[in-house]
Formats: C-alpha cells, sequence, structure tokens
C-alpha cells in the first residue's frame, strides 16, 4: 500500500499477488525469492519470476495463497545467480570453443561450493558430487564433461536450491490475514419486525418479533447465504417520526425508521421492547448460527431526539446558537428524526461510550457491524475503534456503507474497514462495468474488500426499476460472479421494483412501515427469481475462483451491451488440484435479445493463445465448444447471462456449438 503506512489487508484462502522492482549492476543473472513469514513465525521461500505483464521493467512476481489468519510478514530477497549466469555464459563459450577449460574450471568450483554448502539433501549431493567427478576428468571430451554439468537434474536442483551471493534483503512490510468471511460471503438483509408482522381491522399493527423472524432463517440458508443482515435493533424515537414514504407527520400505527435511535425504552445499547427480549434477541443469534449463517447488525451512530445521550452526553451533539440541535442534513435531503454526533466536542468521552457500545453487542454474539454513513464520523475515531475491537476479538468484521468520494471510501478501507459498499449499485453500462470490475480487483483490492449490494433498502436504480425480471437476474450474476462478497435486500427475489415518485428507493419503503410479505404464497405463484438467486449462490461455492477479488480479467465483445469477464484460479490453490476458470457473458440489456462474436485471451486463464477447448453453461447445463472468437446470443427474456465452466478439453460433436 502507498506510503506503508497501513499494512495490506487480506483474508484466509485469498491468493495474493506479490512484486517487486529488482535490478542490478552488469548483466549477471540474478534470483528473487519472497520470504513469507506467518503469524507463527514459520519461513516460507517463494521463487519469484519476470513479470511478463511488465516486460522489460525489470518486474518480478509471484502469487502465494494465505491460509492462516493473523500478522503476516514479507520481504524480497535478491541475489546474484551465480550458477545460472555460468550456465548462460557456458553454453555460449564451450559449443564456440572460447575460454574452454576456464569455463569448466569455473563449473567445476561451483559444483565443488554446491557439494559443500550446509542444508543439501544426501540425494543432491551425492548427484552433485557425480557431476564434478565427470566434469574434471580429462580422459573425456569436452562434449561428455561439459554435459555432465549440464545435465538437467544438476540444473534442476541448482534451480531449486540456487547458489547465492552478494544476498540483498528489502525492509520488512505486514499483511493482515483476516477470517475467509471478510472477503467472501452472500449477505441477505431483512427487517425482522416485518416477519410476523400484522395489521388489525382498527389499522392497528403487531410488530415482528425476533421469534417470529425466525421462520424467514430456513428459506434464507436454502437460498445459500452466508450472512443475514438486520437493520438496527434499538428503541425508535417518537418526536419528528417519519411516517410512510418519508412523509414528515407520522400517525400513531407508524413505527418510524430504526434510524431514529433513542427513546424512553434506551438507546444504542437497547432493545426495541416490541422486537422483543434480549433473551429474545440472543436467541435470534444462536438460530441464525444453526442454520449455518452470522449475524450482522447495523449500527448507526445517531440520535433520534428523545435518545437518552440528549439529556445524559449534550455535549455529543452540535448546538445552534437558537439552543436548538441541530439535526441531520444531506441537501436537499433531510432527516429531522435524527441527530447527528459531534465527536471533535468530546473525542475521548464519544470514543469510551462507543466502544462501550459496541461491546454490548459483542457480548450478545454479534461478530459482524454494518456501519451506517461512517464516513460522516472522524477516520481517527474508527482507526481507534476498530483497532481495539480487533485487539479483543479478532473476528469481528465491520462493513463500510459510505456512498461517499473515492478518497475518503478508500481510506474508511485503509485503517480498519474490512469491506464497502461500493459504485457498483450505479454501474450499469459496458463501459462502466468493465472499468470498475477493473479497479475493485487490481487498482483498490490490497485493501478495500468490495461487497456488492444488487439494492438496498434505500437504493433502487432506474436500471431495476424499468429492467423487469431479466434486469434482476443481470445485477445478481454479475455481483454474485464480479465480486467474493455480494448481497441483496429483501424483496429482490420478488422483483419489487416500483419507486416512490421521485426517488431512487421502494415505494412503501420498508424504514418508515411494516410490510409482511406471504412467502409461501408468492413461491407458489412462481413470482420470484428464488431458485435464480439459489443457483447463483451454489456456483459461487461450488468454484474457488469465484472466491478471489483480484483475479478478474476483461475480454472483448463486438457489443456494447455484452459484458465478458474471466476468474481464473490455478490448480495449485484450489482444493482439487485443478485449474477452476469462469467465464462469465452477460447481456446488460434488459429489453432484446442480443448477438454478438465474444473474443477471449485464452492466455490470461492458463491456456495458450490457440486454444480449444470446452465449457458448459452452469445456468443451462448446455456445454459447447469454445476458442478465441464465439458467437454468443442471449435473449434478456430467456438467459441473460451465461456463468461458463472451462472443461479444458473439447466436447464431443454431439456437445459442440
Amino acid at each position: 500500500m502507498e506510503d506503508n503506512l497501513w499494512p495490506v489487508t487480506s483474508y484466509v484462502t485469498d491468493v495474493v499477488p506479490f512484486g517487486a522492482t529488482v535490478f542490478r549492476e552488469g548483466h549477471d543473472l540474478i534470483g528473487v525469492d519472497l520470504l513469507l513469514t506467518n503469524p507463527k513465525g514459520r519461513d516460507t521461500r517463494h521463487r519469484m519470476h519476470v513479470d511478463t505483464a511488465h516486460p522489460g521493467q525489470d518486474r518480478y512476481a509471484v502469487r502465494a495463497q494465505l491460509n492462516t489468519q493473523g500478522l503476516w510478514t514479507y520481504r524480497i530477497e535478491a541475489w546474484a545467480d551465480d550458477f545460472g549466469t555460468w550456465l548462460h555464459n557456458a553454453e555460449i563459450k564451450v559449443p564456440a570453443g572460447i575460454d574452454v577449460e576456464v569455463m569448466l574450471a569455473l563449473g567445476e568450483q561451483l559444483l565443488q561450493r554446491a557439494v559443500d554448502e550446509p542444508g543439501r539433501a544426501r540425494t543432491a549431493v551425492r548427484l552433485l558430487k557425480d557431476a564434478r567427478a565427470r566434469l574434471v576428468k580429462t580422459s573425456s571430451s569436452v562434449e561428455e564433461r561439459f554435459a555432465a554439468a549440464t545435465d538437467p537434474r544438476v540444473i534442476d536442483e541448482l534451480h531449486r536450491n540456487p547458489l547465492r551471493s552478494l544476498t540483498t534483503v528489502s525492509d520488512s512490510r505486514s499483511i493482515v490475514v483476516e477470517r475467509e468471511r471478510s472477503g467472501y460471503g452472500g449477505w441477505y438483509e431483512f427487517f425482522p419486525r416485518s416477519e410476523g408482522a400484522v395489521q388489525h381491522e382498527d389499522g392497528s399493527w403487531t410488530s415482528g418479533t425476533f421469534r417470529t423472524a425466525v421462520t424467514r432463517l430456513p428459506a434464507i440458508r436454502d437460498m445459500g447465504f452466508d450472512v443475514v443482515y438486520i437493520p438496527p435493533v434499538h428503541p425508535i424515537g417518537t418526536t419528528n417520526r417519519k411516517g410512510p414514504n418519508n412523509t414528515l407527520t407520522a400517525g400513531p400505527n407508524d413505527p418510524g425508521s430504526p434510524y431514529g435511535i433513542g427513546s424512553a425504552d434506551g438507546g444504542h445499547d437497547s432493545i426495541h421492547p416490541e422486537l422483543g427480549t434480549e433473551a429474545d434477541f440472543t436467541y435470534f443469534v444462536r438460530q441464525v448460527k444453526q442454520h449455518g449463517m452470522e449475524l450482522a447488525i447495523d449500527i448507526a451512530l445517531q440520535a433520534s431526539p428523545d435518545h437518552p445521550w440528549v439529556t445524559t452526553h449534550p455535549e455529543f451533539f452540535t448546538t445552534l446558537p437558537d439552543g436548538s440541535i441541530a439535526y441531520a442534513e444531506n441537501p436537499p435531503k433531510k432527516y429531522q428524526d435524527i441527530y447527528p454526533l459531534n465527536f471533535d466536542n468530546d473525542p475521548e468521552g464519544s470514543y469510551r461510550e462507543m466502544l462501550r457500545v459496541m461491546r454490548r453487542w459483542l457480548d450478545l454474539g454479534v461478530k459482524i457491524f454494518r456501519v451506517d454513513n461512517p464516513h460522516t464520523k472522524p477516520l481517527v475515531f474508527w482507526e481507534r475503534l476498530i483497532h481495539q475491537i480487533m485487539t479483543d476479538d479478532p473476528d469481528v468484521i465491520f462493513l463500510s456503507e459510505a456512498f461517499t468520494r473515492p478518497a475518503m471510501m478508500r481510506t474508511l478501507a485503509k485503517i480498519g474497514f474490512q469491506q464497502s459498499y461500493t459504485y457498483f449499485t450505479w454501474r450499469n453500462t459496458k463501459q462502466e462495468l468493465e472499468d470498475y470490475l477493473w479497479e475493485v480487483s487490481h487498482e483498490t483490492s490490497d485493501y478495500l474488500h468490495p461487497n456488492f449490494f444488487a439494492n438496498t433498502h434505500d437504493i433502487l436504480t432506474p436500471y431495476l426499476q424499468f429492467g423487469g425480471r431479466p434486469a434482476y437476474k443481470i445485477r445478481a450474476a454479475i455481483a454474485a460472479t464480479g465480486s467474493p462478497t455480494w448481497g441483496i435486500y429483501s424483496g429482490y427475489e420478488l422483483i419489487e421494483n416500483v419507486a416512490r415518485p421521485g426517488a431512487e428507493e421502494n415505494i412503501d419503503n420498508e424504514k418508515y412501515q411494516y410490510r409482511p410479505r406471504d412467502w409461501d404464497k408468492l413461491e407458489s405463484l412462481g413470482a420470484t427469481i428464488t431458485p435464480y438467486i439459489t443457483r447463483l449462490n451454489e456456483i459461487r461455492r461450488a468454484h474457488p475462483a469465484l472466491r478471489q477479488l483480484r483475479n478478474t480479467e476483461i475480454h472483448w465483445s463486438d457489443d456494447d451491451s455484452i459484458l465478458v469477464f474471466t476468474k481464473h484460479l490455478e490448480g495449485i490453490f484450489t482444493p482439487e488440484g485443478v485449474d477452476d476458470t469462469i467465464i462469465v457473458v452477460a447481456n446488460l440489456d434488459p429489453h432484446s435479445a442480443r448477438e454478438t462474436t465474444v473474443y477471449l485471451d485464452p492466455t490470461k486463464f492458463g491456456m495458450t493463445a490457440d486454444s480449444v477447448f470446452g465449457v458448459e453453461d452452469l445456468i443451462t447445463g448446455n456445454t459447447w465448444n469454445w476458442s478465441t472468437a464465439n458467437f454468443v446470443r442471449l435473449d434478456a427474456f430467456v438467459e441473460p447471462v451465461h456463468i461458463l465452466r472451462v472443461l479444458r478439453d473439447p466436447q464431443t460433436d454431439e456437445g459442440a456449438n
């Protein structure tokens, strides 16, 4: 990372590319190694190779998979490759009859040095002794003597365990490797108060609770999600409470926004009594875990006018000249039901209180926090808070919900947020998506782990509003394959695409009212894309290439609406030891069928440029033979996206296109 101010971040099973610029004077050959030290102090050495992506620039590269959580360190070691230099020169001079005896004598000295070097395996020592003996046998021909020193077995041994001199080692740098969920997983958001909510004849409501919300968990699990995310669970204020569709006046039966936190029932350390008790909450946490998932809760550091802090900690707020407290604004938006916190009035006091609140939820079993609008709080506060929490429990994960300027979004990631919401939501054209996929996978991947939410309770883009069912499938497919971490908000699978007039959010927004859904009825009517989402998560789990961030490569098509990218993972990094390659071809136009030629560079996924190989569509099961140029037809109303598994070997005639 630039300036080495913060460590690079990674996650368990992540394949990390290491690179260095290394050169020396003269023409002698050099070798370069990556020296990795894992959290337990075990060292490993990885040979670096000339980086073919940067020819002629003295760049060396190697990739390594980091499979242990904790703090890793790494150094670059460069050295003179004495045998490699001799071999290069000897292969030119000896056949040409130039300085033959001198070159053979130099070779003999190097072989003797290799024999004497401590730590070399016995079998290798015997091999090298025999080669030296045959090299110095003057009764043999020059060709026989030279062949002894250049035996492929000798070359292989001195390549794997080279003769090093003039060794130079770089300064040590750090990589924080966090648990896999910090960089990989599927998120599903829903509002517990809507699950099981009942409206009565008089218009009043009985809220859903943590107990009734448990009934939704099996369906979320069966769709293949890893994280259940719920909005704030705290008491909600009544002063300036928002009504349906963000209206300024709430009726007596309106529950208010869960982001208007705090009432006489408590603040950020309390649970809304309509959702249940502390025991009900911990029961919900346990049930999420028993279904094989984790719970993420929303932390929104702001307060309603009724929050206890207004009385107990008035220094946490900004007081205007007329004596009133400033409410939150993001012009033209106004949040009259929310007071923003002012961390500058009492930095130490506000830090201690927020740390206490976080530890309260950690004690209740929460390990993942989606943090609302962190960019409106001081960076030094977050850096200190996250560092302390991670010191207490390194399994905690913070997701930054900061739709803000790039510099701020990136710096939040650098100072400790393991995941980040992204601009993916608004990247819809081919050019936008190509640029953004490349940015998150190559430019910011050392520190920013993107979470590609296809929608949120606050965001319903025009693409989804007007693209219908195809748009929802397209966006889900790209999110699920383009990023190791992705998510949807409840109702996405139902194609809930009607927006509130003049806003990019759903009409009858669940943030301001109860939205119970009859899931069983809707599923029976086939009104969902649940099977499609389930299949996407099945594909993600089956293919380790999709667990990686840095391995995205963009390819070409003739159509401005056909996006093409690949995700490739070499077999040395996969559980089965077999290369895993996924090709994604997406029709971004949700209103039509598109035909085009897709051009692939097979060298980007471990094959030769002229390869012919089989592919299997993991959505439909169809197979074809592909090469560098391939005809594609994608009908948005049938299947708008190919998610192809590369089979390596060409298919039979029956399976070819």
